[in-house]
Formats: C-alpha cells, sequence, structure tokens
C-alpha cells in the first residue's frame, strides 16, 4: 500500500518520487515506469471518437491507478496535471505535515480531517450522484480547503438548517461519515480549476518550448522562431530556481554547433537505418545502399525533430509533433505548441490567356490543434493521393492505433489520423530545379 503526503494546492507523493500540479503527462508515465514494480495496473484514458473530430480537446486526458485509488487528471490541450483525486481512500494512506490522516489505524473521519487540517469555511451539500438528484436521504458534504477538497457521504437528515462548519453537524455516536474522495487541485473551487504553468520543480536542467513561429515568405519557410523557458538563478537566493524565456533561431543549412548553441544538447541522436518513404522518390531504385545514413537530434522537450544531412551536416528537415492521444509516439514528445502561417495561390488570367500564379491576401495560421479538413479547404489540394503511414518496431510488429495520412503541401507534409487532426508537421527544403539556378 503506498504511503503518501499531502501538499494542497501542489502535490501528492513521497521521497522518492510525487506527482505535482502542472507536471507534463511525459513525466508522470515516466515515474510510473520507474515505479513499475510499486504500482501496478495503469490505465490511460482518452476520447477516440472518430466521429467527434474536436473529442481529443474536449475530454481530459486521465491516468488511472485502479489497484491504488489514484486518478491523475490532465488538461487536454496543454497536457499538463490538473487535479489528483483520491477515489478510494481503503486503498492507499495519506499524512499531512508527517501525520497520517488516513490508514488503516486512522479513519479520514470529518473529526479527523478538522484535526489535521485546521478550521475552513463551511462545507457545502450537493446530490450524491445524477441518479440519486432528487432522492434526499442521499447527499455529499463537500469539505473546501484551498487546493484540496473531501467528499463525505452524508445522509441528509445530518444536513444543518444554517451551516456553520464542522461544529453544527450533529451524528450518532460512531455514525461520524469518511472520506469518500480526496482532490488536490489549484485556486479555491475545484469546477474553476486550470492546469497551472510547469512548475520550476518540473524542469530538471531541460528547456521547454513556449511555442513555435514559423517564418515563411510564400510557399516556403524561412527560419524557425523558438520561444524557450528554461531554468535560470533569480535575484533571490542563489539556490532559488527561476524562470527564464529565451529567444532562439534555426534555419535550413545551419550546421549543428549552430543548432547546438541555439537550442541545446538533444534529448537523443537518432541514425536513420532506413529511410521507408525513399520508395516514393524519383528513381528510387538508383540509390546507394551504402551511402552514410542521415541523423536526427530529437527534441523530446520541445517536440521537435531536427534532421541533419550526413555529408554536409546541415540542417535539411524539421518534424514538429503535436502529441495527440491515439498515436504512434504518442507521451514521447511533448506537444509542439506551432504557429504556420500559409497562403494559397489562385489562377489569374492575363490579357494573353496565361495562367499566373499570385499570392491569395487571406492567410491561415496552422496550429497543433487545427483540423487537417480546414487546411485541405484552404490550400489546393495535392495533386497526389496521400501516402499511408503504418509505424511498427521490432518488439511489437502491431500498431494499435492504426495507419496514418501523409499530405504534401507546398514545402510541408502532413501526418493526419482518422481522428482529422495533425500527428506532425514535416518542414524540409525542396530541391532547387532549373528556374531557380541564376546563370
Amino acid at each position: 500500500m503506498l504511503d503518501l503526503e499531502v501538499q494542497p494546492e501542489r502535490s501528492l507523493g513521497n521521497e522518492q518520487w510525487e506527482f505535482i500540479l502542472g507536471m507534463p503527462f511525459n513525466q508522470a508515465v515516466n515515474i510510473l515506469k520507474r515505479q513499475d514494480r510499486v504500482i501496478r495496473g495503469v490505465e490511460v484514458w482518452y476520447n477516440d471518437q472518430v466521429g467527434r473530430s474536436l473529442a481529443p480537446l474536449l475530454t481530459d486526458l486521465v491516468i488511472n491507478l485502479p489497484l491504488d485509488g489514484i486518478r491523475l487528471i490532465f488538461d487536454a490541450i496543454s497536457q499538463r496535471l490538473k487535479i489528483i483525486e483520491v477515489y478510494n481512500m481503503t486503498k492507499v494512506k495519506l499524512k499531512y505535515c508527517g501525520m497520517h490522516f488516513n490508514s488503516m489505524n486512522v479513519q479520514p473521519t470529518i473529526e479527523q480531517i478538522d484535526q489535521s487540517f485546521g478550521a475552513t469555511h463551511p462545507g457545502v451539500f450537493v446530490p450524491f450522484s445524477k441518479e440519486d438528484l432528487y432522492d434526499s436521504e442521499k447527499q455529499l458534504f463537500i469539505l473546501n480547503f484551498r487546493g484540496l477538497s473531501f467528499s463525505f457521504p452524508i445522509e441528509s437528515k445530518f444536513e444543518p438548517r444554517y451551516a456553520h462548519g464542522l461544529g453544527s453537524l450533529q451524528f450518532p455516536n460512531g455514525a461520524s461519515p469518511t472520506v469518500s474522495k480526496m482532490c488536490i487541485y489549484t485556486g479555491n473551487s475545484l469546477l474553476d480549476t486550470r492546469a497551472p504553468p510547469l512548475p520550476t520543480l518540473c524542469f530538471y536542467g531541460h528547456t521547454y518550448l513556449d511555442h513555435l513561429e514559423i517564418i515563411r515568405d510564400a510557399s516556403h519557410t524561412k527560419k524557425l522562431k523558438f520561444h524557450l523557458v528554461t531554468e535560470g538563478v533569480g535575484p533571490g537566493k542563489l539556490s532559488e530556481p527561476r524562470k527564464r524565456s529565451l529567444e532562439r533561431e534555426v534555419k535550413f543549412g545551419d550546421t549543428c554547433q549552430d543548432v547546438y548553441s541555439a537550442l541545446g544538447c538533444p534529448s537523443k541522436v537518432y541514425y536513420k537505418h532506413e529511410d521507408k518513404m525513399k520508395i516514393h522518390a524519383r528513381d528510387a531504385h538508383k540509390l546507394a545502399q551504402a551511402t552514410p545514413s542521415d541523423y536526427f537530434y530529437n527534441y523530446f522537450t520541445l517536440g521537435l525533430d531536427i534532421l541533419f544531412d550526413a555529408k554536409s551536416n546541415v540542417v535539411k528537415k524539421f518534424v514538429l509533433h503535436t502529441n495527440f492521444p491515439g498515436h504512434y509516439n504518442f507521451h514521447m514528445y511533448y506537444r509542439c505548441e506551432f504557429r504556420i502561417p500559409v497562403s494559397r495561390h489562385k489562377v489569374k488570367s492575363d490579357s494573353m490567356c496565361s495562367a499566373i500564379m499570385e499570392e491569395d491576401p487571406d492567410t491561415l495560421v496552422i496550429k497543433s490543434y487545427t483540423k487537417w479538413n480546414e487546411v485541405q479547404a484552404f490550400l489546393l489540394k495535392p495533386n497526389e493521393r496521400p501516402v499511408v503511414l503504418n509505424r511498427a518496431s521490432s518488439t511489437n510488429t502491431t500498431n494499435p492505433f492504426g495507419s496514418t495520412f501523409c499530405y504534401g503541401v507546398q514545402d510541408m507534409i502532413f501526418e493526419v489520423m482518422q481522428n482529422n487532426h495533425i500527428a506532425s508537421v514535416t518542414i524540409y527544403k525542396p530541391e532547387k530545379t532549373n528556374s531557380d539556378v541564376v546563370h
């Protein structure tokens, strides 16, 4: 049985690990992986309704620990921890300021909560459930502290006419109700709570992406501007961490040293052993088998991969990840909050009856949450059918999430999931044509 410390409006954990409000989904998963001998039976809940394209953004992500009676509720958009819920008090030990208020020997009664946490505002009564909305015999008594709430099932006959706190509730001897659910959150109201910003305790020396601007000219990408957040030293104590905002730029043709200087050390370096997409390239059968392998810099906390050319060691491609649940790479990357302004071309006939392509003044800003049908309706439809991409690994040859579809538009490749959301965007530098060469 887990023995955990409760810190209102902050966290739930012990000396080895803790779930902190504002923590990214990825970090919580990593904690559960490291504690797999202690925490078992982990479930991930998300909305996978294909018919409703907004479903992944309307329903919060949930990590459920049924054997420990704990739920971790993450905001669907920011994917940061919003609520820590203990829904089965019999499966976990809880303490506050080093003293247990819930264990095998201590029952979390109203008197015990009052003794452990002190005075608070008067509690409120709500219907026990939707089914029992009109059943006056079943009520929940909600006791709220700042960043912490306790739910007690109480018969309505014990409800005071004028609630003046816990002292106004009178119960027969031995009939004092016990906590049925506890929630840790930020703010004064559980209903209005939101996921807090990423805490400095969760930085762990890494750099995180606030948002990414794609600087484009006509139908080509010029550079990427990164708005970063990292850990720095503030004006206070030297040991007290502070958040620091940075702006960095990376463009095609930058060297490895340029990227290191701008973004820091990558989380991982991956060398391409096999390019499954080369079959779609021109003269694929002529590609040499012994050519050097291109390599990626994987920046997991930025939601980004950067591909370098094996011969010149310069940037040739960017891959932006949206980290939607139901994708093969889900929880591997943090969500990349990108903004891609695109302009469409329209055909105009001149006096000589020849077609001229000109820029439409309208611009669409593609974000991580933009649905593919909006992009497809705004831009010219691709001339070719999508390429079907089915990911698999040597250890897991089946992909339970199904295939994705890749569409080429301008200098970008959009990987689209079956729910109409964009899984990733690959930005590449088009090869020069004869018209681009200056004689």
